[in-house]
């Protein structure tokens, strides 16, 4: 199915639809509106023929100055089969000439009382968010000090637990098992859970839990964006891991990068305490507060100045 067609746009913004009723489910793909000035004028050479069309009082009057038959040749070009809504602004008359166009190419015609500055705003806005790129990671979403923080790793590594531990924090929950993530316009990656398991949280040998019926509306969040990834892993021995914090890993979604921590998982570890550290160390290096870095550049004069000691 379509994410957006006309007949979601009636719902959300209480649109009055006029005609062209067997198009309402042509979907809409474009987040941009267009409104045809040009197009009223008679220049579609570049017409914008897949977005959704706005009519307002400027187009509407200069349409009235046409000829009867500029008017027809006017709204036949302006409804096309690819065109998946014209809307019509300020609860404006409807000229009939489109009104039997959009009937012949199934182009639906709605009508909204709202002006043409807000309506162009706010179905633009909406647009954006529905149409945006969208996809799903397993692990868990966590809002810790207005960080979002996305918790990764294998299944049974003690991921719901350490979510658990951080809701009893008081830090709040947005997903479990599933996070949707969707990249906004200006690159950044918003979190939410999917509806069927909101603000559930599975613990095995103690089954599903309700967070917000258990800790009250404040443990949960809807959406947060997401700004780092922990990834918990089994302890390997083997492996050399990062003490300092100098080096710096990167998980792609879509073209955005986040930084990524890996944590080892062993008996012992306090994992809901490491991620609120790791959150808070996280706000400090934004505000360029470096502790790896600041100890890497004491011992560094440390060692210069035993060298110049030595000569």
């Amino acid at each position: 199915m379509p994410k957006v067609t006309a007949h979601h746009l009636m719902e959300v913004f209480d649109l009055e639809l006029i005609s062209g009723e067997e198009g309402i489910y042509r979907p809409i793909t474009t987040s941009d509106i267009s409104r045809p000035g040009m197009e009223m004028a008679g220049y579609f050479n570049y017409y914008p023929a897949t977005r959704v069309q706005l009519l307002g009082k400027t187009e509407l009057t200069f349409f009235a100055q046409l000829n009867e038959s500029e008017k027809t040749d006017r709204m036949e070009r302006l409804c096309t089969y690819d065109t998946p809504a014209i809307i019509i602004s300020r609860g404006l008359e409807i000229p009939s000439q489109l009104l039997v166009a959009s009937d012949k190419y199934g182009v639906p015609v709605m009508r909204s009382k709202l002006t043409t500055t807000r309506l162009s705003s706010t179905l633009t806005n909406y647009l954006e968010n529905q149409l945006a790129p969208m996809t799903a990671v397993h692990g868990v979403l966590i809002d810790i000090y207005g960080i979002g923080v996305l918790i990764t790793g294998s299944s049974g590594v003690g991921k719901s637990e350490t979510a658990l531990d951080l809701v009893r924090r008081g830090h709040r929950l947005v997903a479990d098992d599933s996070v949707e993530i969707r990249q906004e316009h200006d690159g950044s990656l918003v979190g939410k859970s999917p509806e069927l398991i909101r603000h559930l949280l599975e613990i095995r040998g103690l089954g599903i839990i309700n967070v917000m019926t258990l800790f009250g509306a404040g443990a949960v969040r809807l959406f947060t964006p997401i700004q780092l990834v922990i990834h918990l892993e089994l302890w390997d021995q083997k492996k050399a891991y990062d003490r300092l914090g100098l080096d710096e890993e990167i998980m792609k979604v879509f073209d955005t990068g986040l930084p990524r921590i890996t944590v080892p998982v062993r008996p012992g570890r306090n994992l809901a305490v490491i991620v609120e550290v790791a959150a808070m160390n996280f706000r400090l290096k934004r505000m360029g507060i470096n502790a790896a870095e600041e100890f890497s550049e004491r011992l560094s004069s440390v060692i210069e100045e035993g060298d110049r000691e030595e000569i």
